[in-house]
C-alpha cells in the first residue's frame, strides 16, 4: 500500500473491534504487577493506557471533562492524562469489560474519525504488549492505512512524521507501504507505527537498515 491509498470504513471498524477484543483478552491475563507496568506512553501505566482507549466508546460526562481540564491548567497533553488517569481507577475487571462490551460502538467525538480510532487503537495496543514482552499482531492491510495517515495528520493529532522522517525511506516488510526518499529503514509496520508516532526508542531495535544509525540523531 503506498502513500495515499487506505482501506473503507467499514474495515477501519472491523479492525478497532478485533483489537479492542484482542486487548481486553490479553488484559485479561495480566496479574496486578503487569497492570502497574510502564507502557511505552511516557508516565503511563498499561492501566492508563487500557483505560484510554475506552474513553473513545465511552466517553466522560462533559462536566467531569471541564473539571480535568481546570485541573491540566488548560493543557492538552496533560488534559489527556488528567482523564485517563481518572479512568484508570476502575477496576482491571471493569476496564476489562469496558472494552468488550463497548467494542463494537461506533461512537466518535469531534474531530476524531475512524481512519484516527483505528491506528490510535492499533499504536496503544503495541504500548500495552511491547514492554509485558507480548506479541500481539498488527494486521498489515490496517497497519499500512494508519502509517498512511499517521504521515499526513497536520492538525489536532500531528506527530510531525513527514518533518521528522522524511529525510529517509521507510518500507515495511510485511505491508505492501513504503514513503520518504534517503537511507532505508525497514520493519514490521508494526515497528513503523511506533517509528512514525515518536516511540523511537521502541522502535529502533526491531527496524534495519543503513538509515537506522540516523535515528538517533532525531
Amino acid at each position: 500500500m503506498g502513500i495515499g491509498e487506505g482501506i473503507d470504513t467499514e474495515r477501519c471498524w472491523q479492525v478497532v473491534v478485533e483489537q479492542r477484543l484482542a486487548m481486553a483478552e490479553l488484559l485479561a491475563g495480566l496479574s496486578e504487577a503487569e497492570w502497574e507496568h510502564q507502557s511505552l506512553c511516557a508516565g503511563w501505566r498499561v492501566r492508563d493506557v487500557a483505560a484510554h482507549v475506552t474513553l473513545i466508546p465511552m466517553p466522560a460526562t462533559p462536566s467531569s471533562l471541564l473539571v480535568d481540564f481546570a485541573k491540566a491548567r488548560g493543557d492538552y497533553a496533560r488534559w489527556n492524562t488528567v482523564v485517563s488517569q481518572r479512568r484508570a481507577a476502575r477496576t482491571p475487571a471493569q476496564i476489562v469489560q469496558d472494552l468488550q462490551t463497548s467494542a463494537e460502538s461506533r461512537s466518535v467525538p469531534w474531530p476524531v474519525n475512524p481512519a484516527n480510532v483505528m491506528w490510535d487503537m492499533l499504536v496503544h495496543a503495541q504500548d500495552i504488549a511491547i514492554p509485558l514482552g507480548i506479541d500481539l499482531p498488527t494486521p498489515p492491510d490496517a497497519g499500512a492505512a494508519a502509517a498512511t495517515r499517521i504521515w499526513e495528520l497536520r492538525w489536532p493529532f500531528s506527530f510531525g512524521a513527514k518533518r521528522r522522517l522524511g529525510s529517509f525511506t521507510l518500507t515495511a516488510t510485511d505491508a505492501n507501504w513504503t514513503v520518504g526518499s534517503g537511507p532505508e529503514i525497514v520493519g514490521p509496520i508494526s515497528a513503523v507505527l511506533l517509528l512514525l508516532t515518536g516511540r523511537t526508542e521502541a522502535a529502533t531495535p526491531r527496524l534495519a537498515g543503513e538509515g537506522v544509525g540516523g535515528l538517533a540523531t532525531i
